[in-house]
């Protein structure tokens, strides 16, 4: 069994290296915490054992350990964080920190690199498959979150998000309802950004998740807190709440 305070204290203690001043260190690593009960609840409506819930909720708070690294070097678009984070757990067996079971170990590590990928590698078992697919399901329920509370809370942000117009590209992807590969060229403070977050959802796995989606209303909380406006737009938008709460009902 994994004593999943006993790993909580030890990433609090590894966190603690760096600068939580930063911002971007001080959000992931409350994304983090969120992540890991978003792993826990998510493993409990899906009725896994006692043994599974604690390798999901390990995973959850894990996955993104390679971000803080990346919040405090130069921007480098070829550093992938999944696969630094596995880079940090392996190296001088870390991840012996958290867990000691080989079993667990390579069904944790296979799952945190594959959680940030825009699919799943081929080849997998069917449990390690599963516990991928939490993750990325974890990850993504936090994501639409910090849509709510915690991303475009600058005056800034907010009005540009609100006085860009859709990239033709965006437009012809969402409709798809499949996943979408994100542009360099898409910024994360204009319409286009904002209806990449949401496009998440459809790299949803389970019907449990789509379940807290629609108990929590993200996507119409995300939505109305913007006032578009262009009136193509505006229409636009509410176009494509129509198309997610649909998707998300089944």
């Amino acid at each position: 069994m994994i004593d999943i305070e006993k790993c909580k204290n030890e990433f609090i203690k590894y966190v603690q290296k760096y600068n939580l001043e930063n911002d971007g260190i001080k959000r992931k690593f409350g994304h983090s915490l969120r992540v890991m009960e978003n792993s826990r609840r998510l493993a409990e409506l899906l009725k896994l054992d006692d043994e599974d819930v604690e390798i999901a909720t390990l995973i959850g708070l894990l996955h993104d350990i390679g971000r803080f690294d990346e919040y405090s070097r130069k921007k480098d678009n070829k550093f992938d964080h999944g696969d630094h984070a596995v880079e940090i757990l392996e190296n001088n067996d870390y991840i012996l920190n958290y867990v000691s079971d080989e079993k667990y170990i390579k069904i944790i590590l296979k799952a945190i690199k594959n959680h940030n990928k825009l699919e799943i590698e081929k080849g997998l078992d069917e449990k390690t498959m599963m516990f991928c697919k939490i993750i990325r399901d974890s990850d993504k329920l936090d994501i639409l979150y910090e849509g709510v509370y915690i991303y475009w809370n600058k005056k800034e942000e907010k009005e540009n998000v609100e006085n860009t117009k859709f990239s033709k590209y965006m437009e012809e992807e969402f409709v798809k309802q499949k996943p979408i590969k994100r542009l360099g060229t898409i910024k994360n403070d204009t319409i286009d950004g904002l209806l990449m977050l949401i496009s998440y959802i459809y790299d949803i796995n389970f019907k449990e998740s789509l379940q807290i989606i629609e108990k929590e209303d993200y996507i119409n909380k995300i939505l109305d807190r913007f006032n578009f406006k262009d009136k193509v737009t505006k229409e636009k938008v509410n176009k494509f709440k129509k198309i997610i709460n649909n998707y998300i009902k089944g």
